[in-house]
């Protein structure tokens, strides 16, 4: 069984999530997502999500692409998460480019997907926000 191992916030859950856990999964049998803890998020990324930690899990439980859902901590754990989980591949979206090629030295493919350009959490929350102002 090939796993593949993705990660991310995926707060506010849209059609490019969507893509991407898709493309995700079709370079494996056994899809994993790393989603960032609530604490990571605001210590450690420097922002805040609209759904808690549990809501997000919940809602990638329900995707037919994800198989896990683990917790991703902090920026480090990723080698450590390739050994204990057996992942074969390694994907993030290309905004990402180069930053994780440090993966490869442990045994794991490293892949880069384009994102779907015309939608983001960001866009959503400035399109939100833009049209709250507009009223």
């Amino acid at each position: 069984m090939k796993r593949v191992i993705t990660y991310g916030t995926f707060d506010l859950l849209h059609y490019g999530h969507i893509n991407l856990l898709r493309r995700a999964k079709s370079f494996g049998d056994y899809l994993i997502v790393a989603l960032s803890t609530d604490e990571f998020n605001e210590n450690k990324k420097g922002k805040k999500t609209y759904f808690s930690y549990e809501q997000r899990k919940n809602l990638l439980e329900s995707i037919r692409y994800v198989d896990l859902v683990i917790s991703e901590e902090d920026w480090e754990q990723k080698k450590t998460d390739m050994h204990e989980y057996h992942v074969d591949t390694f994907v993030m979206g290309d905004d990402w480019k180069g930053k994780f090629d440090y993966l490869a030295d442990e045994g794991v493919e490293v892949v880069y997907l384009s994102r779907t350009p015309e939608i983001s959490t960001t866009k959503i929350k400035s399109d939100l926000f833009d049209t709250n102002l507009a009223k």
